[in-house]
């Protein structure tokens, strides 16, 4: 199957956009940029609207999610909206008992530690995805030539969320039952993986560009580990989206010794974090996959001078990979100043790519 006619990347949208461009290994018309996080507190147009709202009732009401994801494009300028969400969101339209509850994270009603209660998870079904698709419509109507982003959480954070029933330190949870109970394990990411590929199906069916699979919480594990219990899952979910040709992207947090292996899943484009400079990552990556990141989002508090010349820094350390999208190596930390990611967005477009 492939993207209906009336799809962006189909009818001339965003198919020849920076970003998708980039993401493509070729020259964009200006070096693209855009945020992880770029759509929540830092904007104060986000805090009123979502006043008096729950984090997970605003990603389910179709208009706020639009609105959400809209305004940090309006704002800043950047070359993509990434669809505001939550990476719990198809475990919650499945039936599973999970809210996020504020200052702590996601937090479920009954962990998932035995082999009974991963077999007894609720199926996500399609029709539950509807309010993902009507929010998706909404934001492409609006965005036009500029490109929305879908995106969704890679199996094994996911699974750690449920394994542990809220958000962990070293993640020892889902650690020890993969290798205690692998059975269980693979039976518990196998879910995780279908849940989440069906959430970026919905996404990019309904008119999103590009979709990201975001492992936020892969970095605590090795590479023989990922490799042997995590990476088939996540193959399994970028799996339901592959036939439909829009560009994928996979980012983790502390993940640098893992990038071949969550490249090779079966991605476009790696996201990098802040720890590793982007010729490094290209030079491991054998120099033949695009690039996204990595400004470190600790120096957004620094001094203009220091920040820029960082900013020049990534530019140049991305220069020689077959495409550099830019980003930051992590999320838009929530006190950051929104003039300052302007004019970040605005120094980056004034070098030629």
């Amino acid at each position: 199957m492939t993207l209906s006619a009336s799809h962006p990347l189909m009818d001339g949208r965003t198919a020849d956009s920076p970003l998708i461009t980039a993401y493509r290994g070729g020259t964009p018309s200006r070096r693209p940029v855009w945020f992880m996080r770029q759509a929540g507190r830092s904007l104060p147009e986000y805090r009123k609207l979502r006043e008096g709202t729950a984090m997970l009732d605003s990603c389910l009401d179709p208009a706020m999610a639009s609105e959400i994801t809209l305004q940090p494009v309006r704002r800043h300028d950047v070359d993509a909206g990434i669809f505001f969400s939550d990476i719990v969101i198809p475990l919650k339209l499945a039936g599973v008992d999970v809210d996020i509850v504020p200052g702590v994270g996601p937090v479920l009603g009954a962990p998932v530690r035995t082999a009974a209660d991963a077999a007894a998870l609720p199926v996500l079904t399609e029709e539950s995805l509807e309010p993902i698709r009507e929010a998706v419509r909404l934001t492409v109507a609006e965005l036009g030539s500029t490109p929305l982003i879908g995106f969704a959480g890679a199996p094994f954070t996911l699974a750690a969320y449920m394994v542990e029933g809220k958000p962990s330190r070293d993640h020892l949870g889902p650690r020890t039952m993969m290798h205690a109970d692998p059975e269980t394990w693979q039976a518990l990411t196998q879910w995780a993986a279908d849940a989440s590929g069906m959430f970026l199906r919905a996404q990019l069916e309904a008119g999103a560009s590009a979709g990201q699979l975001f492992d936020s919480w892969a970095g605590s594990l090795g590479l023989a580990d990922y490799t042997r219990h995590v990476a088939p899952a996540s193959a399994r979910a970028l799996d339901h989206v592959r036939d439909l040709g829009a560009p994928l992207i996979h980012f983790g947090t502390g993940t640098s010794e893992l990038l071949g292996a969550m490249r090779d899943v079966g991605v476009d484009v790696v996201g990098v974090d802040y720890r590793l400079p982007l010729d490094e990552a290209n030079r491991r990556l054998g120099g033949t996959t695009p690039l996204q990141g990595n400004i470190d989002p600790a120096l957004l508090e620094a001094p203009w001078p220091v920040l820029e010349a960082h900013v020049r820094d990534v530019l140049a350390a991305g220069a020689n990979a077959p495409g550099h999208v830019v980003n930051l190596g992590h999320g838009v930390p929530p006190d950051t100043n929104p003039d300052v990611l302007t004019r970040v967005v605005e120094l980056i477009h004034s070098v030629e790519p």
